[in-house]
């Protein structure tokens, strides 16, 4: 293994380029990243094929035969195991019969195995059935598919259990082995693993890689290390490459590597893996594809570590930019079994269901954050600070392009955070085409996100968004620079609530000089966001100080004493803060995740706070009412003379007919409003309603938008009344309770 020649190019190197993502990242739909690196190399006529091999190795496992080989693997000689193991194994023909029909019902092939899983009469239940007691109350209402998909998951997680109990202890369905690859400042750990034999789970995952191997003969195999849960496995894919195909170069980048391993110095990782490159993939493979073919110097590759002798050695000679988001091409998900992924149901909350329960495509609508200041983000890196949007066109004929490849509608826009002005003209395009999507997207709680705009987004597609409240206290948002405040986060999700899409907050505790007092108040107002319906998820984490945020370039100017953390010559990114002046943030997590627990099930509202924690606690100083408050007094939305006036609604109807009243007769008009549950009707006179009718025609999505100040020009001049009068006229306010949106 102890290789230190620098990776040698061929000109006679031929084959295509494999692009792998190793186990573990999630169940239910591929990460993106082969299939983003695939779309772009079909732009460049290059040849790839790619491989989810954290699925395979699950399906390999989670069958009848995977259980037989699982079984005799926790009863080899010297293993202890536990009463709850002993009686799963004295129940391994229970096992054997219910395997492949729970799977395939998790995979949506089986819906009728509902009924059975659902009795309670059919699975084998282990020590997770016993946590319960909440599924009637949280999946009662929801009906038999959902109850009997938990049920399932739990079943899952029982075998999973057993694995890690008594078989492998790195086993995770989304984390294998990430306590090895988090935050190794040593690569002594991963080093002392990888030198052993393979154990069980290895054995799986390689006996599959080598058949991708014999089947697509790669020049190049691509492996994507997204979490440090993906790292072990990557690095023991790279091991058995080496051992068993010398010729192949194997290539390792992804989210991990880009923030954990840019001051990479120990040259041991080279044992297992030829180049590492950093940032976004697509240009460094053409590099290294130029390199590999002989038509490219070594020092002319794009932020690529690789080892000379015994030292690690970054090359960025080349001067040629990055690849243009316009010109990535569309995401290509073809050679992965997309029937095969599984929809499991962890938890009844609603958020963490859409990343666990069935496929998505993923799209980029921008590279970076459009926003860029928060204090805990990596806003030095590449993928943060580069914000370069695509057009909205192009972002909808990609849309539709995976729609024919894949079958499915449904999206899941994964940028950091997607600005208002891009998702307003993404939603009119969609609308536009008559397309019929759902989507969700992660978002800042920003005021540009109005009552109208949010009803636009709902009639294309969006279905939930996620959003950072991080701490609510008003100190400490200024501090992070996130560039919004308590007050206009509760009037965004109010309007984002009122618009029928979910709300999942992002919730931040222990930032540097936080108090205990402040982290009361912040856990007052969640209860509130919650409370009033503004929020239907969330989840609270505890900060992380990170080297390439704000904080962790300029710890002092946020209260860090110091920064206790030694450099390492592995993977750098988590810092240890010393802050003298917060509080003992660590002690409040338990009780901060069990009250949101019961306030995403509607429960304990009315608990007190200090309830909640086994230590005395002050008392809120929030004001009980204060976001109810909040979304009354809200000021309502002003827009300028250049806002432009939308109708999204079907065409209405007009009828004129004559009206008799006294001796006096006259011509009125009823406009009648299509709705998707009920028509609503207007009167006015015939002449309002012959230009109201008109007016509407013209503000349809396919027509070229008109502004406020254009339409108040037809008004005037049709009528010589003051348009001002017509603004606050209940026949305008009907029409924007209706269709009207004004943007």
């Amino acid at each position: 293994m102890e290789s230190e020649s620098l990776p040698i190019p061929n000109t006679e190197l031929s084959g295509p380029v494999l692009l792998l993502t190793t186990p573990f990242t999630q169940l239910n739909t591929p990460y993106p990243a082969t299939p983003f690196l695939k779309g772009f190399l079909n732009t460049r006529n290059i040849v790839s094929y790619q491989c989810d091999l954290g699925l395979e190795v699950i399906l390999e496992l989670f069958s009848a035969k995977g259980l037989t080989d699982l079984f005799k693997e926790a009863e080899r000689p010297g293993i202890k195991l536990s009463s709850e193991a002993t009686r799963m194994l004295q129940l391994r023909e229970c096992y054997f019969r219910t395997i492949d029909p729970v799977m395939n019902f998790l995979q949506n092939s089986s819906p009728e195995m509902a009924h059975a899983i659902a009795s309670r009469k059919f699975l084998p239940e282990g020590p997770r059935f016993s946590q319960l007691d909440h599924l009637e109350k949280s999946f009662g209402r929801l009906g038999l598919q959902d109850k009997a998909k938990h049920l399932a998951t739990c079943y899952l997680e029982d075998i999973s259990d057993l694995i890690k109990d008594h078989v492998d202890p790195f086993f995770g369905f989304s984390r294998y082995a990430e306590s090895l690859g988090r935050s190794a400042s040593s690569f002594d750990a991963l080093e002392d693993r990888l030198v052993r034999p393979p154990g069980f789970i290895d054995r799986i995952m390689t006996g599959l890689l080598e058949k991708k191997l014999e089947t697509y003969k790669p020049r190049l195999t691509a492996i994507s290390i997204p979490f440090p849960g993906n790292l072990y496995s990557a690095l023991r894919c790279g091991k058995w490459i080496k051992e068993n195909h010398p010729s192949v170069k194997i290539a390792m980048g992804g989210g991990f590597v880009n923030t954990e391993l840019r001051s990479l110095s120990d040259p041991r990782v080279f044992n297992y893996v030829d180049f590492i490159t950093l940032d976004d993939g697509e240009s460094p493979l053409l590099h290294l594809l130029g390199f590999l073919n002989g038509s490219r110097e070594l020092h002319d590759l794009q932020r690529t570590f690789i080892r000379s002798g015994n030292t690690v050695i970054f090359e960025n000679g080349s001067q040629e930019a990055d690849i243009n988001m316009r010109d990535k091409g569309v995401p290509d998900y073809s050679g992965l079994p997309l029937k095969q992924y599984l929809s499991v149901l962890e938890v009844a909350n609603p958020m963490h269901r859409l990343w666990s329960d069935g496929f998505w495509n993923k799209l980029m609508l921008a590279h970076g954050c459009y926003w860029g200041k928060c204090a805990f983000c990596d806003t030095v890196l590449d993928y943060i600070k580069r914000y370069e949007p695509c057009r909205p066109v192009e972002i909808v004929d990609r849309m539709e392009a995976l729609i024919r490849q894949t079958g499915c509608r449904g999206f899941h826009f994964v940028d950091e955070a997607a600005p208002p002005a891009l998702l307003k003209d993404i939603a009119l395009e969609i609308i536009r085409r008559h397309l019929t999507v759902v989507w969700w997207t992660n978002i800042r709680l920003e005021k540009r996100f109005t009552d109208d705009l949010c009803r636009l987004l709902k009639k294309s597609g969006c279905i939930a968004v996620s959003g950072g409240l991080e701490v609510a206290s008003p100190r400490i948002l200024k501090m992070i620079g996130k560039g919004v405040t308590v007050e206009q986060v509760a009037t965004v999700t109010y309007h984002f609530s009122r618009a029928g899409i979910m709300v999942h907050a992002y919730l931040m505790y222990g930032f540097p000089t936080q108090t205990e007092q402040e982290t009361i108040d912040s856990l007052e107002i969640v209860r509130q966001l919650f409370r009033n319906r503004l929020v239907q998820s969330a989840y609270w984490h505890q900060f992380a100080l990170t080297v390439h945020s704000r904080v962790g370039i300029h710890p002092e100017a946020f209260g860090i004493a110091k920064v206790d953390t030694p450099p390492g010559t592995f993977a750098n990114n988590d810092l240890i803060p010393v802050d003298r002046k917060g509080c003992r943030h660590e002690i409040f997590g338990e009780g901060l995740k069990r009250s949101l627990y019961n306030y995403m099930h509607g429960l304990c509202f009315d608990f007190p706070l200090r309830e909640w924690f086994g230590f005395p606690v002050p008392p809120t100083t929030v004001n009980h009412n204060f976001i109810r408050n909040v979304i009354r007094n809200a000021p309502v939305h002003e827009f300028s003379p250049d806002s432009r006036m939308i109708w999204i609604e079907a065409e209405p109807r007009l009828k004129c007919r004559a009206k008799n009243r006294k001796g006096e007769h006259r011509r009125i008009a009823i406009l009648q409003i299509l709705m998707l549950t009920a028509v609503v009707e207007i009167q006015m006179e015939e002449s309002l309603g012959n230009w109201l009718m008109a007016l509407i025609t013209d503000l349809l999505p396919d027509k070229m938008p008109l502004t406020v100040s254009a339409v108040r020009k037809r008004y005037e001049s049709a009528f010589g009344n003051s348009f001002e009068e017509f603004l606050q006229s209940g026949i305008f306010e009907k029409l924007r309770e209706t269709g009207l949106l004004i943007l």
